[in-house]
């Protein structure tokens, strides 16, 4: 049964193509790639700690500006209005529309910004080597399990989609906080090609 669990423990799938792979004696210096897709499997633990670490901490100040400075500004027949991401949730606070505020908040806002602190709380340590702090490995879970929740690529699509067509009825002017959140968008996709969940797993003992 040993002997199972540790060549079970020995095998790698890729997240693209699913193909499964046997690592055996990598060092945390060592890079591996999918031989059928070529899609990055292990990266240099320290490298990607460090690079997972520095995206989190992009996100984070990107996620401020995106959600309190100014997001869209629209004018018509000489009115005009602009609004930021948390003022818009705010206005549908009250009422039976207020759980449609809380899911806004929750999804674009919240969950990110929680998920950011968490990786930069189990990788810390782990970049400079040194033992994982209290609880990281329940926290990395935790980051695993918010990841579907998270809305905000499916937020700035459904943005896109609607200014198509508010673009033919009014004046749209784009704010700092709307390309704050496209560049942030950039980013979670650019921290997700860096994150090895199986060599974070591996330094956690788990």
């Amino acid at each position: 049964m040993s002997s199972e669990i540790s060549s079970l423990s020995e095998l790698v799938a890729c997240p693209k193509c699913d193909a499964l792979h046997r690592v055996r004696g990598f060092s945390d210096n060592e890079r591996a790639s999918c031989a059928r897709c070529g899609t990055l499997l292990i990266e240099p633990r320290e490298t990607s700690f460090l690079h997972v670490i520095a995206l989190s901490l992009t996100a984070i100040i990107l996620m401020v500006g995106a959600v309190f400075f100014p997001f869209l500004q629209i004018s018509a027949q000489g009115l005009s209005h602009g609004s930021s991401i948390f003022g818009v949730a705010m206005a549908f606070s009250d009422g039976f529309l207020a759980p449609l505020a809380l899911a806004v908040l929750l999804m674009i806002v919240a969950l990110p910004l929680i998920r950011f602190c968490a990786l930069i709380y189990v990788l810390w340590p782990l970049s400079k080597g040194a033992p994982p702090w209290p609880g990281a490995g329940r926290v990395f879970h935790a980051v695993e399990v918010m990841s579907p929740w998270m809305m905000a690529e499916v937020f700035i699509i459904g943005v896109a989609v609607a200014l198509v067509k508010v673009m033919g009825l009014a004046s749209v002017s784009f704010g700092p906080a709307f390309w704050a959140f496209c560049l942030l968008v950039l980013i979670m996709g650019l921290k997700n090609a860096f994150m090895s969940k199986g060599a974070i797993w591996r330094a956690l003992g788990q």
